[in-house]
């Protein structure tokens, strides 16, 4: 079975609330209960970090989250989207990119450390920008990268160095994804 020393994570957060059913997640994927996106078995290795999306509403379900899979928060990078979407209290600019530790995996080199806030305008429904792909491919090159809850705009490069799952990359849905994963690798 194939283990992964990095793991991107965008989950289809189920949202608990919605002003219409014109704005709700589901229209655009199947969303899951943060219970049962805990419960999923990460394929990480000991040594490894989680990058883990999560909007403003979910952010203690991220941590949550990030615990049940095993890792200890280390900090987040904020994605400024340029432009306002929707928003319940207020109307959300950002998202935040939680940074997980498990054992004794280490941060990028001092020399190619960014800042903590990403400035990119976002594109379509829950895509996220490329540019933290690559950021992290350029940190860990030699790593295994497994991005978990892949859609159709991600994108699948020839000779990439990431693994994807999701229901848009291989129809199946993510639990049964990972648990070939389990089986087979």
């Amino acid at each position: 079975m194939k283990k992964y020393q990095i793991i991107y994570a965008d989950p289809p957060w189920r949202m608990d609330f919605s002003c219409n059913n014109r704005h709700r997640c589901e229209i655009h994927y199947p969303t899951m209960t943060t219970d049962d996106i805990c419960k999923l078995k990460v394929p990480s290795e000991d040594n490894s970090v989680l990058f883990l999306w999560a909007t403003a509403p979910k952010l203690l379900e991220a941590l949550q989250v990030m615990k049940a899979w095993g890792f200890l928060y280390r900090t987040h990078f904020i994605w400024d989207k340029v432009m306002f979407g929707l928003g319940y209290w207020c109307r959300g600019q950002h998202e935040l990119l939680l940074i997980g530790r498990k054992g004794n995996f280490p941060p990028p080199k001092n020399t190619m450390r960014i800042p903590s806030i990403i400035r990119i305008k976002k594109a379509e429904h829950s895509d996220k920008p490329d540019y933290v792909r690559e950021m992290i491919s350029k940190w860990y090159p030699n790593c295994s990268k497994l991005e978990m809850f892949a859609r159709l705009h991600t994108p699948l490069f020839p000779n990439n160095d990431w693994d994807y799952i999701g229901n848009d990359i291989n129809g199946k849905d993510i639990k049964e994804a990972l648990e070939e994963l389990w089986r087979t690798k």
